[in-house]
């Protein structure tokens, strides 16, 4: 298996009450007490596991859980509870210019890039072209990425993650800021990847993407799975509850 998620959960401590500093420092010294907190689990009881070549849909309202799932899967954040195992190169397009310097042009953060996702300089110089080329962005490569618009961005980020040969992709909605052009582009290489066995966890709202790619998807709701199988089913279900007309 490329991914296991047994009984994973997270949690949160919250305050109950927003305070400024100074005020929390002023009841400190004058002994009173301190705003209360409150526990708030984020995500709860998620479950399921992903075989080389299979691909996860994830579907819920924002405030879901689903951020704080890729979270976990791409190990920025530890479970609470229960257990995720990754195996595998994994590569993750999960926010907007994550790991790009905005100082650093196009070229130096591909290379940039690819040696945080594990390549050498000469892995990278050999896909150095067919990465720009993917990206459309022959013309801008040497102008500092902080230039760049949100869909260069995008771009960039796609191509360098996808050029990596991991075996797990893991990409949140950022594809949604591309163009509608880029957009299938992207679709076409995410579908060359599942042939070639690599795994593929997708968030997004855009439920085409979903049929087009996912065998199976998982529907959360305040951080619990309401729904999870294959993504015809799960889709039907997720519209049902939410009013929506098919």
């Amino acid at each position: 298996m490329h991914i296991e998620v047994e009984n994973l959960g997270k949690k949160f401590r919250l305050r109950r009450q927003q305070e400024g500093l100074s005020k929390i420092f002023h009841q400190f010294i004058q002994h009173r007490s301190m705003p209360k907190s409150e526990d708030f689990w984020a995500l709860k009881e998620v479950n399921f596991k992903l075989a080389p070549g299979d691909s996860l849909g994830v579907i819920g309202v924002n405030g879901s859980g689903k951020s704080t799932l890729l979270k976990l899967l791409t190990g920025t954040m530890r479970p609470t509870v229960g257990k995720v195992a990754v195996h595998g190169r994994r590569s993750a397009l999960v926010e907007l210019g994550a790991g790009f310097h905005p100082d650093f042009s196009g070229r130096e953060n591909v290379y940039l890039n690819g040696l945080i996702l594990g390549l050498d300089k000469w892995q990278i110089r050999q896909k150095f072209d067919d990465i720009v080329c993917f990206a459309e962005l022959e013309q801008f490569i040497d102008t500092p990425v902080k230039y760049y618009s949100s869909g260069m961005y995008a771009r960039l980020g796609f191509a360098v993650a996808t050029a990596v040969e991991p075996e797990i992709l893991i990409i949140d909605e950022i594809l949604a800021v591309g163009d509608m052009a880029f957009q299938q582009k992207c679709m076409g290489r995410i579908k060359e990847m599942l042939k070639e066995g690599v795994s593929i966890v997708l968030v997004s709202h855009g439920l085409g993407d979903l049929k087009q790619i996912c065998k199976q998807t998982l529907w959360l709701d305040r951080g619990l799975p309401m729904a999870m199988g294959a993504t015809d089913k799960v889709l039907d279900a997720y519209l049902s509850h939410m009013g929506i007309e098919q």
